[in-house]
């Protein structure tokens, strides 16, 4: 019975044409997953007690789901053991050490302070005046001098509160005091210090005052030369002041931050001192009470203005402050070992949920819901009614009739043409997720499962397949949710891509992606569900990243399973994947070296209908690597006679001129067929690449031997019958399989064809082809008439890429250079 033809699509999927086989999938399928309807209680938790239920007798029943569930909460918990790393302090250290040696460097440039007797000028005083800019210095120096002028030493009258002094555009307001050292020196009026009387005016503040009141007091009792060295002490002070500021900004800017102001040089040496002994003592009780990678900056503030308080003087707390946020840093990371032991520790803690009761007393009431607690109780007193539950499993054959349905239409319209084997093949890798959750193994073999069938049937059944499984399984069994949606997420990663893949190795880097995939998704949706979202990066580094870690783990192993186990499901199953048919191309197999060294004519010719076949089918869309590979072992027959045939005689006598019998001379050539199956069976060749063997010829008509027969039965000898010198057949089936017998017609043809046009080559190729076509040999091949035109066109152009014409070159009147040139352009041709 022949196999239907290709672009006839079946009425129902191969899965259907066998009703035992769909029952006996939903039946299994049913029976692994519904486990959860099989002993259900009538009197689940929620439900409403249809009567007052009282305790046979007194018990202590213990919970093990909520214990478990509890003890799961804690693993995943945020109990973190942290270490301090004394790298980190080490760095602290250093930093801390620069920061305070840049403090010293810019004091020393500074002269000593006081720079000036406070007898003379008080300390309040000397710092204001080494800091105010060159003008205000200017205009007190000046403010001076005119007081003297108009208020010389001895006894002053009382001035007048409107009067004003004015020299370079200072402009004075005095208040009606009798006293100079109290007059109120301002610009405007004594309601407001800073305020500007005028663009180009000079703003003298109360701390001016106070510094003019001084110079002017040591002025008036002490020589002009004395007064002249105060003032070239106080300019010598405001020069250095300065360079050691510029300096100091220069320097941070190179370092990168702004820790000192003008503080810095307004300390003395003894508070200063004071200031960099308690920085010390803050950093070292911080990095020993050790800062957390997790706690914003500014709560670091907090604690150190606590710090600080107390060990340093009180007008350096700041100064403090800002060179303790520079230097310090988290020290504080995971300790890995300790959580784990902490974690576990605490999970074991939690102590077993337990329930008692005693004899008689109400479990549940009447009309009321049965809480955790009742149910437990229940079910250990076996009042729970447990029992199957056939309305809620009969809803779950529904829901898996109709998975198998769209497995099936999916075969129906993306892979048709699916073996009984195939079908049993995807049930049982279906059957492996239920199983293993019913064994108790930990692990979801989805991965296996998503890359299996990717592999072996294509993406779009893979992904379909996975979806049906992850779907339906959680509805009629426990199943941890956040595990069971990673695994599927990185099944279907796999089963998308696997379809992809040409090389074991490929598959091996595709399974670090699926575990990759399965391990992020499980971390990023314990993320999201955690109830302390503030504490992520322990999160990720503490035990739902360990978590997170074995996922991808896992989802690499069950990727090592499916990589191993594919080669045994291919030859189990006789399966065609890509992988597989690449690595059966390869020359350095036993049977095509065997061709190579015992036919060489025959793999020469085996080459070159490898090409044309490959690019006709690469043209029309038909499965370029089954082609390929097919066209490879579809003389491997000739092996056994290899002499019998002319392309391996090189140029030697013909062995059917010796024997002078078409009789034999025919079976020989038909025995490549026969041989070539029983080798073909005997190396495990998958059973879609033997198919290429017999069809390649079909029943074509060994015309040769049949018309010397036939000349010889008109002498009187054996009558000829047609049907003694065709093959046996069968014709091709698949296009695959027309194409090479196409391609195999042609070869010799083309090979023979020498300095003709494109147009004679076409017109030979398309009258080879005819006279298969009217030999219904192409009649169960599915090929259509446009295809076998696209197709001779392509076996055209692929003869004359191997025919390019080649550059004539003269023998004579060349001299030796170019004889040399010659034979390099030729030899490189």
């Amino acid at each position: 019975m022949k196999p239907q033809k290709k672009q006839q699509l079946p009425s129902w999927s191969t899965l259907a044409t066998s009703p035992i086989l769909v029952v006996l999938t939903i039946a299994s399928l049913t029976g692994t997953m519904g486990q959860r309807y099989y002993s259900q209680p009538k009197l689940d938790e929620g439900t409403v007690a249809p009567q007052t239920i009282r305790a046979p007798k007194g018990a202590i029943v213990p919970d093990n789901k909520v214990t478990e569930q509890q003890r799961k909460s804690a693993r995943l918990g945020d109990i973190t053991v942290l270490m301090i790393n004394e790298s980190v302090n080490q760095r602290v250290d250093k930093e801390l050490a620069e920061i305070l040696a840049l403090g010293n460097q810019v004091r020393e440039i500074v002269v000593n302070f006081p720079f000036v007797n406070t007898g003379i000028l008080s300390t309040n005083t000397q710092l204001h005046l080494q800091q105010v800019s060159q003008e205000k210095w200017v205009a007190i120096q000046q403010i001076v001098e005119e007081e003297l002028k108009e208020r010389p030493p001895g006894p002053q009258p009382g001035i007048n509160a409107d009067s004003i002094l004015t020299k370079n555009s200072i402009e004075l307001v005095s208040n009606n005091d009798n006293v100079i050292d109290d007059r109120l020196l301002t610009k405007v009026s004594v309601l407001a210090d800073y305020q500007e009387y005028s663009q180009n005016s000079i703003v003298i503040s109360s701390k001016d005052r106070q510094a003019i009141s001084e110079l002017l007091a040591y002025r008036k009792k002490s020589f002009f030369q004395n007064y002249e060295r105060v003032l070239e002490e106080i300019s010598q002070a405001r020069d250095l002041y300065k360079d050691a500021t510029e300096y100091l900004a220069k320097q941070q800017e190179i370092e990168g931050y702004e820790v000192y102001d003008s503080t810095l040089l307004e300390l003395s040496d003894t508070d200063w001192q004071k200031t960099q002994t308690g920085i010390e003592i803050v950093k070292e009780r911080m990095l020993a009470q050790g800062i957390s990678p997790n706690l914003p900056k500014q709560e670091w503030v907090k604690a150190l203005k606590l710090q600080v308080n107390d060990v340093v003087p009180v007008v350096a707390e700041d100064l403090a402050i800002n060179v303790l946020k520079v230097a310090l840093e988290a020290n504080l990371s995971l300790d890995s070992e300790g959580t784990k032991q902490s974690v576990e520790l605490a999970a074991q803690e939690i102590e077993t949920v337990t329930y008692k009761v005693r004899k008689n007393e109400v479990i549940v009431r009447k009309g009321k819901n049965i809480s955790r607690k009742a149910f437990v109780l229940l079910d250990h007193f076996r009042l729970s009614r447990r029992t199957v539950n056939w309305h809620g499993l009969g809803v779950l054959v529904g829901i898996v009739s109709g998975a198998v349905g769209i497995v099936v239409l999916v075969e129906r319209q993306f892979k048709s043409g699916l073996r009984h084997r195939d079908n049993i093949l995807l049930l049982l890798l279906s059957l492996s997720a239920p199983l293993l959750i019913a064994l108790k193994v930990p692990w979801s073999s989805l991965p296996a499962i998503g890359l299996l069938v990717g592999t072996f049937y294509g993406s779009t059944m893979g992904v379909t397949v996975v979806g049906l499984i992850s779907v339906i399984l959680p509805i009629g069994m426990d199943v941890d949710k956040i595990d069971w949606f990673a695994s599927a997420a990185g099944a279907i990663v796999g089963s998308v891509i696997a379809e992809k893949m040409r090389s074991r190795e490929e598959q091996a880097l595709l399974g670090l992606g699926v575990g990759l995939t399965q391990g992020t998704v499980y971390l990023l949706i314990n993320l999201i569900v955690r109830e302390t979202p503030g504490l992520l990066w322990y999160a990720i580094i503490g035990p739902v990243g360990s978590q997170a870690v074995t996922g991808a783990v896992t989802g690499l192993v069950w990727s090592i399973v499916a990589l191993g186990l594919s080669p045994y499901l291919e030859h189990l199953f006789d399966l065609i994947t890509s992988i597989r048919l690449s690595e059966l191309a390869n020359p350095n197999r036993p049977l095509l070296k065997r061709l190579a060294s015992e036919a060489p004519g025959t793999f020469q010719h085996t080459l070159f209908v490898a090409s044309l076949a490959e690019a006709a089918a690469r043209a029309i869309g038909c499965n370029v690597e089954l082609v390929r590979t097919g066209t490879l072992y579809h003389d491997i027959g000739k092996m056994h006679d290899p002499l019998g045939f002319i392309e391996n005689q090189m140029g030697g006598p013909n062995k059917h001129d010796e024997i002078k019998d078409p009789w034999v001379s025919v079976e020989i050539i038909r025995k490549h067929v026969t041989e070539g199956l029983v080798m073909a069976r005997k190396h495990r060749l998958p059973k879609a690449i033997r198919a290429f063997i017999p069809e390649h010829q079909g029943t074509m008509l060994i015309a040769y031997f049949y018309y010397q027969a036939k000349q010889r039965s008109e002498k009187g000898e054996k009558v000829v019958k047609e049907e003694m010198f065709r093959y046996a057949g069968p014709i091709p089936q698949s296009r695959e399989t027309a194409i090479v017998m196409l391609a195999d017609s042609c070869e010799a043809a083309l090979r023979s064809l020498k300095d003709v046009t494109h147009k004679d080559a076409l017109q030979m190729v398309k009258k080879i082809m005819r006279a298969r076509w009217q030999d219904n040999q192409l009649a169960d091949s599915g090929l259509t008439r446009a295809e076998m035109s696209t197709i001779a066109e392509i076996f055209v152009q692929v003869w004359e890429q191997y025919n390019h014409k080649r550059i004539a070159y003269p023998k004579a009147a060349m001299n030796p250079n170019q004889v040399k040139t010659v034979k390099s352009v030729v030899s490189s041709n």
